[in-house]
Parts: C-alpha cells; sequence; structure tokens
C-alpha cells in the first residue's frame, strides 16, 4: 500500500522472490505507467520493474482477500489512510508497517498505530526496517533488512515471502528497537547532512553517528527496546546507510539547510519526496522528554528545523556543551 520509492522497490523485491504483487498506488497515472510500461519514473527513473506486479489506484480491489499487507506510507499519514482502509482488510492478515517514523499527536510508533486503529491483534503486526536504499534495491544490490512481530511464525511468514537473491531478511522479536532504530536514524542523518553542507569532513561525520548512536540507544532502552537490536541491521546498519549515502533524503536536505538554503526552499527542492527526519525530530525529542532522556542532536535538528536556529548557532551549541565521560 503506497507506490512511492521504497513500496514499489519492495513490490519488486515480493515479485522476484515469487509472489503475485497487488501495489496500491495513490495517483492513478502511475498505476497505469506501472501497468502499462513496468515503470514508476516518478519515484524510480528508468528503472524496470517486474511484470508481477499488479497496480491500482482502488483501494479495495489492492486489499479484499489478501492475507498479506505491507504499509508503505509516510509516517504522519498512517492514520488517516488505515482508517480508510481497514474496513477491507482480512480479519486475519499480516499487517506490516514499512514506515519509519513517531506519530507527532500520541508520540506512537507505527505497530501502536495499526494496532489502534485497525483494531488487529499485536501479533498480527511486524516491522520492517534496515539499510534498504529503494534506489540500490531496484538496482538488485545486495541488501538485508529485519523483519520483527512478536509472532515468530509470521514473522518467518513474512521473511520467506522477502527472500530474493539479492535481498536478505532477518527476523526478530524486537518490534520496538526495530521501529526506534528507523525513526531515529533519520534526525540524525540530517544533522550530518547540515554538517556536510557547512563543509565539514568525516571526523565530524564520525562523530555524529556515533554519537546519534549513543541517544537512540538511550531512548530505545527507556523504550524497552534491546541493545543489541540498536547494534544491529534495524539499528547501526540503518544509521550508517541513511548518514553517508547521497541516495538518502534525509541527508540530502541536512546538506541544504548546511548551505543555506531555507526550510522552504529545501523543501521545494526536495519536489514531493518526504524527508521523515523534518517531522520526527519533533515527535522524538517529545518522546524522549516523556521519558526524560537526553537527545542533543536531535534537538538541534529540531530547533532548526522548527525554530529557526541558524545551522552554524546549533553547532556552536553542539560543541559549547560540558566535557563529561563517554
Amino acid at each position: 500500500m503506497g507506490a512511492g520509492a521504497w513500496g514499489s522497490a519492495l513490490a519488486q523485491v515480493l515479485a522476484d522472490a515469487g509472489n503475485s504483487v497487488t501495489l496500491w498506488a495513490r495517483r492513478p497515472e502511475i498505476a497505469d505507467e506501472i501497468n502499462t510500461a513496468c515503470r514508476n519514473r516518478r519515484y524510480l527513473g528508468d528503472a524496470v520493474l517486474p511484470t508481477g506486479i499488479r497496480a491500482t489506484p482502488d483501494p479495495a480491489k489492492a486489499l479484499v482477500g489478501m492475507t498479506t499487507v505491507l504499509f508503505a506510507v509516510p509516517s504522519q499519514v498512517m492514520r488517516a489512510n488505515l482508517t480508510e482502509w481497514t474496513g477491507l482488510i482480512d480479519n486475519d492478515a499480516t499487517l506490516v508497517s514499512l514506515a519509519k517514523g513517531v506519530e507527532v499527536d500520541s508520540l506512537m510508533r507505527m505497530s501502536q498505530v495499526v494496532v489502534q486503529v485497525t483494531g488487529a491483534d499485536a501479533s498480527r503486526v511486524a516491522v520492517l526496517s534496515g539499510p534498504n536504499l529503494a534506489s540500490e534495491i531496484v538496482e538488485r544490490q545486495p541488501a538485508a533488512t529485519v523483519i520483527a512481530c512478536s509472532d515468530s511464525g509470521r514473522a518467518v511468514a513474512v521473511q520467506r515471502m522477502l527472500s530474493a537473491g539479492y535481498f536478505r531478511p532477518y527476523t526478530n522479536a524486537d518490534v520496538i528497537g526495530v521501529e526506534i532504530g528507523g525513526a531515529c536514524k533519520n534526525v540524525i542523518a540530517l544533522a550530518c547532512g547540515v554538517a556536510a553542507g557547512v563543509g565539514l569532513g568525516e571526523n565530524t561525520a564520525a562523530a555524529i553517528i556515533t554519537r546519534g548512536l549513543a541517544e537512540i540507544m538511550r531512548l530505545g532502552i527507556a523504550l524497552g527496546a534491546k541493545p543489541a537490536t540498536l547494534a544491529g541491521l534495524a539499528g547501526v546498519g540503518d544509521l550508517v546507510a541513511t548518514c553517508t549515502s547521497p541516495y538518502s533524503r534525509n541527508r540530502t536536505f541536512g546538506e541544504r539547510l548546511g548551505r543555506g538554503s531555507t526550510m522552504e526552499s529545501a523543501l521545494e527542492a526536495a519536489d514531493g519526496h518526504i524527508a521523515e527526519g523534518v517531522t520526527s525530530c519533533q515527535s522524538v525529542l517529545a518522546l524522549a522528554s516523556s521519558y526524560d532522556v537526553e537527545m542533543p542532536l536531535t534537538d538541534a535538528v529540531y530547533r532548526v528545523c522548527h525554530q529557526g536556529l541558524l545551522v552554524h548557532d546549533a553547532m556552536a551549541l553542539l560543541l559549547g556543551r560540558s566535557t563529561k565521560p563517554e
């Protein structure tokens, strides 16, 4: 459900793994292009998608009778979409969230939103997260991911559906850890992008990634996540990929800010491609505050994106913090 870059890329993985795949596209013209030309030029350029993907703009045609549903819509519109779709979903379908974020108003993780809106038991809800840049997956470059679900049987079933020659899924029972890693890494990637935009180098990037991981782990552990999860693909792996890749929307957005773009011009330059970290910094910071967890990098990104703090002033604030043991 969702024919953006990530939804379309994962549809390809599912088709390559031998599944029958229906892809819901909000825009009818995107569905038509996928069906007639096997392309989604809006999000994937000239990449050719498998012929086994059937696209439709009709949610009922996409959902009715499906045993597994993957939600690939942005985190902040997940609730609104689910409200429309819930009546069409099979009562025992496995529901898989691909979104990375924390809802602004409720401070819920995406799996919690899915449970609340659909009324599904938490054991039916899985989450997928990892170092998965859509542009590389569409090129069938080797990648790995994590599928987390409290029901190991459902996790293994989704794992088998996604096991393509170039895509290796691992299972995990730690839903909280996988979701927190995915939500927070976008914010740290924004910080890395800002640093690169002002001309800072690899030492700075390494420091931001490492200290960013430290604050992600503080929040994750406070919520009940396992440290090993955040040291794995859904934590460190996703963090490194998103913070260092020129194909990362969040890093690229941060770079624009670092080079002096306003929020408005940076959003315009993104051309509809959402940098989740812009919103996530607000909800992640609020969630951390409710657990009395300190997240200075996330706070700096929030101030730049939402309170008009100048990039150089944000850097000065971070460097001016009191020294302490690591």
